[in-house]
Order: structure tokens, then C-alpha cells, then sequence
């Protein structure tokens, strides 16, 4: 899909000046996002490289101007002299990013974008390295590269040393190398220079290429596009949208940390939920939650490689637990303490701070991660298409996380949006509990262990009678967000998506009519509808908003529930990608980017929605 753009969305028209060589842009979500698994980068729409952690996704920001778009920010620039405007695409069913930059005479140059990531030597290669290509499309042009990567989160500039085709850009715990077949002196000067041919630009480790830098860029390219398209192949998509789908599938995968198997909630930090709210936190980490969702998303689609990779980062969760607590989320490699500090120097996200590392939710008591735990290993003992299939051993290590399952399925807890000052028993927590009990059964029927299956199952309807006597408030006729409840919550239908009761039930009928009611900003969904430590939510919830158009589609109004479905697509940027909140007023993304979650809705609302294959061939 290539798209035209003369100003970003919703930036004024004077942010691309045409007599400018470098666009002056606000900070925003209008970015791509390239990588292999292993780290990423955000990319404008400028050709910019905007935000970038390393050596991993949680490690320091290099390049991190959308937390600081100041002159003080790091990042790395292509630009065009005389520059016009901006076009901006990814090379189909691939995770190589294209951004065309014009002059003011027409014309222009194509940079690439990608982390080289492709089978080698029997083993996925991913390498710490961001390769940019610019290449002139017709005549050449002048550019000047604005290489400024930054250590300790901007607050160290590097000290900088150079070889013969090299620079070396050394920090105190990392150094990074830029091999480059252009001048030294014009990317360390800034310097515009003439561009008649396609120039490489290598960055990651301070370790010498193997081969040529234009052939080691050149091979690097294709066999990575050779990757994402066989990747891309394989995928079991929808009928309709199937271009939506690709894209949240691609996303989804380059949010796996493929070393341990952890998948990241999403790429930055403290993008806030609402302009103004304070409401900035560090998703660079494993949720459990998310990492399900994501999981059940993309087995949805028969890719189950990223459930296998998962399950290694799982298994050594459980084990680690003993039968005991689990937080709800860790670090990647698979970190406990992840202590939240703030980053005072940093203005943040258009100067809306504060910038925070770590993540207080990790001392939470959330009692739906063992359902969560529960339902995302529980495939594993089904599928025959796995190379390590699940067996009795794996249920006897997973039952243990059940038994934590019901022995808390009715304490309070902080819930799965992460209440820092209330507590309560939160009807979508018991309702995770009924869910690791139920699949525990069945998965115990699966392995032909009937005492377990009887076991587990009485557990469950437990569990279940009270949920529906309990959390049922006649005072509002829904489900309400806890037992005894009076206030709404989003998360009650979940019920439905994890097949606690029937969506024709009247209750859940019911209860979509009182959120829709209570919840909704025309097609958009907030979380819940009580105060929290913040205030009243500003923006919608995406995922939320997700959650009724497959509740929709269940009870019937699927017409509806495609119209809903159509308004989320044009909230997508250029790219297809979607952030974890709406505003329901301006249209505009807020929160961290790309959110997985988000991405989920996408892929389980087309494959809920669309036409079925045999009505068309």
C-alpha cells in the first residue's frame, strides 16, 4: 500500500515546509516500525529513526526524539535538500519499511528500512543491526545524514572514533559501529553531499562485516523480504481484510523477544493514555495477559511458532513460581524486580511527562494471570502439528498454577487494568480462574486422566455458579466490574470470548446494551466507567472497543459490528498500526505504540467478521 502524504495526520500544514530541508514534525504516532526479534525501531514519516532501544527492548533508547523532540533528542536523519513531502509504505507482506522523500523540482530518493532477520546455517539470524539503503529514484539529489544516537536515555552523547569505512560511536556500556560505503566526513560533519547511487548504511555492533558493504546490505535485504513473505504465506487469513491481518500478524511477531520466547506488551514507554493525564507507563515488558491474547490471536491465523517460543518463556515462569505467586508480568528475560523510577531530564512524548522506566504493576496481586497462564499452554496439549507437544508432565506443572487459580479465585485483587489504590474481586479475575480450571479439565480429558478431569471440572462450576449469581447486579442489569458491584467494566465480555456463557444468554445481551450505554463515545469503548487513581478515563480503550464488535458479531448484530469494525481501520495510521487508545474527538492514537493489544483486535474481529472463503471461490 503506498500512501501520499503532503502533511501528517493531524499535524498543520506549515509542519512540512516546503523551503525546509529537514520537515520540522511534531512528535508522532505517524511512524513504522521495522525489526527482527530481537529489537526495533520506529521509523517517521520523515525517514527518521525516531525510537530505538538496545540491546534489547527494554535497554536504553539510542534514538529517543519521541520522547524528546527537542534539539536535545537522538536520532538518526535522512534528509532531502529543498524538501517537499513524503510517502511512506511497507514493501507488501514484509517488515521492510519504504519513505520516499521529494523536492521542491520532484525530485526524490527511497530509503529502506529493515533488521536483517532470515534462516542461516539452520538457525534464524537476527543481528543487532538496522540497515538503512537511499537510493536516488530518477536524478540525483542532495542529502545529509543526521547520524546522533545517545547513551543513559539521551543524557550522554558518545565519544566517536572512525576506521576507514567505519565510525565508532562509543558509550559506557555499549559501543555501535556505522559501516557506511559513503564520505566519513559528510555523515560525522552533517554535511549535504550529491547522491548519484544507493548508498548503505550499517549500524549495530562494533564488529567487522564479513563481506562488502553494498553486498552484505543487498543480500541482507532480500533474503529478509524472502523471510517475511514465506512468514507471511503460511498465514491462515480471512477473506475480507486481508491486509489488516498480515499487518497486525507481522507486528505481533516483531514483538516477540524470539532468545527467550517473551512477547512485549509494546515498543516504548510512557507515550500517555490522554494528553495531560499522567497516565505514562513502561510497556516494554511480558504481561502474561497480553502475551495470551497475542498468542490465541495469532493461533487464530495457524501460527503457532510464536506459541511455541512463548511456551519456553512460560514453562520457566511456572517452574520458577513453585506452586506459588506469579506477577503479572516480568521482564523478557524473565527479570522480577523492575522497580518504576522517572526520568527527570526527559520532556516526554510532546511534552507530555513523565518518562518512566519499570513498572510498579510487577508487586501486583493480579489473580487472572494463572487463568491467563492456563489458557495460553493449553493448545499445546491439542495441537499435533507442535514439535514438542505438552503431555503429562506439563499438566502435572501446570495444575499447580490452577490450585493457585482457585485457591484466589474470590480474593480482591488489583484487576487486570492494574488499580494501584482499590481492590476488589474483580469479576474479569474469577472469571480467568473459572477458565484455568476448565481447561485444566479439559486438557486432563485430552490426556485421558478422568479423576483429574472430574477434579477440575467441579472446581470450575464452583467458580461459575457463583460469578453468575454474584456478579449480576439487577441495579444496572448487567454484569458489574466485581462481585456486589454497582459500576461497569469492559472486561466482563470476556465471558463470552472465553466460552463462560452463551452470548444469547439475556444477561450478556443485557449487559452489552448497559457498557454500550454507559461505556461508549459513539464507536468507541472506554475501560470502565468509576474514577480511578487518575481521574475519569479520557481516551477510548482500543481493545475494548474490539471486545463489543466481537460481542456484537456473537449476538447478532454483525452488520453493526462491521461498521464499528470500519471506524477502528481508519483509526490505524498510514501504516496499519494502531496505539492502545482512541480519542474519541480528534481521531488521534495516544498510548504506547504498537500495542499488541490492539493489534489482537484487529486480527480477531476480521477473522469473526468476515465473509467465509467458499462464498467467493
Amino acid at each position: 500500500m503506498t500512501t501520499a502524504y503532503d502533511t501528517p495526520s493531524g499535524a498543520p500544514a506549515s509542519a512540512f515546509s516546503p523551503t525546509s530541508s529537514k520537515p520540522s514534525v511534531q512528535a508522532s504516532l505517524n511512524c513504522g516500525v521495522v525489526g527482527n526479534c530481537a529489537f526495533s525501531a520506529l521509523i517517521d514519516q520523515a525517514g527518521q529513526v525516531v525510537w530505538s532501544c538496545l540491546p534489547r527492548f527494554d535497554g536504553d533508547p539510542v534514538f529517543n526524539t519521541l520522547l524528546d523532540d527537542t534539539e536535545n533528542g537522538s536520532v538518526w536523519g535522512i534528509d532531502i535538500e529543498n524538501y517537499a513531502r513524503t510517502e511512506q509504505f511497507y514493501e507488501p507482506n514484509t517488515a521492510v519499511l519504504r519513505t520516499r522523500l521529494y523536492d521542491t523540482d520532484g525530485r526524490g530518493v527511497e530509503i529502506t528500512d529493515f533488521a536483517p532477520r532470515f534462516l542461516r546455517r539452520d538457525r534464524m539470524f537476527r543481528p543487532l543491526m538496522l540497515i538503512r539503503r537511499v537510493r536516488p529514484l530518477d536524478r540525483a539529489v542532495r542529502i545529509r545524514v543526521r547520524l546522533r544516537p545517545r547513551f543513559d536515555w539521551g543524557k550522554l552523547a558518545p565519544q566517536i572514533t572512525q576506521g576507514s569505512h567505519h565510525i565508532r560511536y562509543v558509550g559506557p556500556e555499549q559501543t555501535l559501529r556505522l559501516n557506511t560505503d559513503v564520505s566519513l566526513n559528510y555523515v560525522l560533519s552533517e554535511s549535504y553531499f550529491v547522491l548519484d547511487k544507493t548508498a548503505n548504511f550499517l549500524l549495530g555492533p562494533d564488529e567487522t562485516l564479513a563481506g562488502g558493504i553494498d553486498e552484505t546490505a543487498r543480500i541482507f535485504e532480500k533474503e529478509t523480504i524472502n523471510y517475511w513473505r514465506t512468514y507471511t504465506r503460511r498465514l491462515a487469513v480471512p477473506l475480507e481484510w486481508q491486509d489488516v491481518v498480515i499487518r497486525a500478524a507481522i507486528t505481533l511477531k516483531l514483538s516477540l523477544y524470539e532468545d527467550t520466547g517473551a512477547i512485549i506488551a509494546a515498543m516504548t514507554t510512557s507515550i500517555p493514555e490522554a494528553p495531560g493525564s499522567s497516565r505514562n507507563w513502561d510497556y516494554r515488558y511480558c504481561w502474561l495477559r497480553d502475551a495470551f491474547f497475542v498468542v490465541r490471536a495469532l493461533n487464530s491465523l495457524s501460527e503457532v511458532g510464536t506459541m511455541e517460543e512463548y511456551l519456553r518463556w512460560l514453562t520457566n515462569i511456572v517452574a520458577r513460581s513453585k506452586g506459588g505467586h506469579i506477577q503479572p508480568l516480568y521482564g523478557i528475560g524473565l527479570e522480577e524486580l523492575l522497580p518504576e523510577s522517572l526520568v527527570e531530564h526527559l520532556p516526554g512524548y510532546r511534552g507530555n511527562g513523565p518518562v518512566r522506566v519499570g513498572n510498579q504493576a510487577q508487586e501486583h496481586f493480579q489473580h487472572d494471570v494463572y487463568g491467563n497462564i492456563v489458557l495460553g499452554a493449553a493448545q499445546a496439549f491439542l495441537d499435533h502439528r507442535l514439535f514438542h507437544r505438552a503431555g503429562k508432565a506439563e499438566f502435572t506443572a501446570l495444575e499447580a498454577v490452577g490450585e493457585q487459580a482457585f485457591k484466589l479465585h474470590a480474593e480482591p485483587d488489583a484487576g487486570m487494568w492494574e488499580l494501584r489504590t482499590r481492590a476488589r474481586v474483580h469479576t474479569s479475575s474469577m472469571l480467568m480462574s473459572w477458565a484455568a480450571c476448565d481447561r485444566l479439565s479439559k486438557v486432563a480429558h485430552k490426556l485421558e486422566l478422568p479423576e483429574r478431569a472430574e477434579h477440575w471440572q467441579s472446581r470450575a462450576t464452583l467458580i461459575r455458579e457463583r460469578l453468575l449469581r454474584e456478579a449480576w447486579s439487577e441495579e444496572r442489569q448487567a454484569f458489574a466490574e466485581s462481585l456486589g458491584g454497582r459500576d461497569l467494566d469492559a472486561s466482563v465480555l470476556l465471558m463470552a470470548e472465553v466460552n463462560f456463557i452463551d452470548p444469547m444468554d439475556p444477561r450478556f445481551i443485557a449487559t452489552v446494551d448497559a457498557l454500550e450505554a454507559s461505556l461508549c463515545d459513539g464507536p468507541y469503548m472506554r475501560r470502565y466507567e468509576a474514577p480511578d487513581d487518575f481521574g475519569k478515563p479520557e481516551t477510548a480503550f482500543n481493545i475494548c472497543t474490539f471486545w463489543r464488535i466481537d460481542a456484537l458479531a456473537r449476538i447478532g448484530r454483525k452488520e453493526e459490528a462491521r461498521q464499528i469494525f470500519e471506524t477502528m481501520l481508519m483509526a490505524r495510521n498510514h501504516l496499519g498500526l494502531l496505539s492502545e487508545d482512541t480519542h474519541p474527538v480528534t481521531g488521534e492514537m495516544w498510548g504506547n505504540f504498537p500495542q499488541t493489544y490492539s493489534m489482537v483486535g484487529l486480527i480477531n474481529c476480521a477473522v469473526r467478521l468476515s465473509a467465509p472463503w467458499d462464498s467467493a471461490i
